[in-house]
């Protein structure tokens, strides 16, 4: 298997309890808490706690913060808590 088609691999990650299919190799912080709450571009006034668990043997646990991202593996959990106005 090349590289390009490793990352077109898809792997199920759980955010705030509901699984989904992503076809990449990074996910970002936006990508995220719009799969916890889908209305957040229609509100960048409000702020979220992105924290992770089962991540890469590097890094397996950590907090995502806006504007970042991080390498995703299968069966990754991501909870997301909006925590007020910025």
């Amino acid at each position: 298997m090349s590289e390009k088609e490793k990352d077109k691999k898809k792997v199920e990650i759980v955010v705030n309890g509901t699984a989904f299919e992503v076809e990449k190799s990074i996910i970002t912080y936006a990508e995220v808490v719009t799969m916890a709450f889908p209305d957040f571009a229609q509100h960048p006034e409000m702020t979220y706690s992105v924290t992770y668990q089962r991540g890469h043997g590097e890094k397996p646990e950590g907090i995502l913060v806006p504007g970042g991202e991080v390498k995703v593996k299968d069966e990754m959990i991501f909870y997301v808590k909006h925590t007020g106005q910025s």
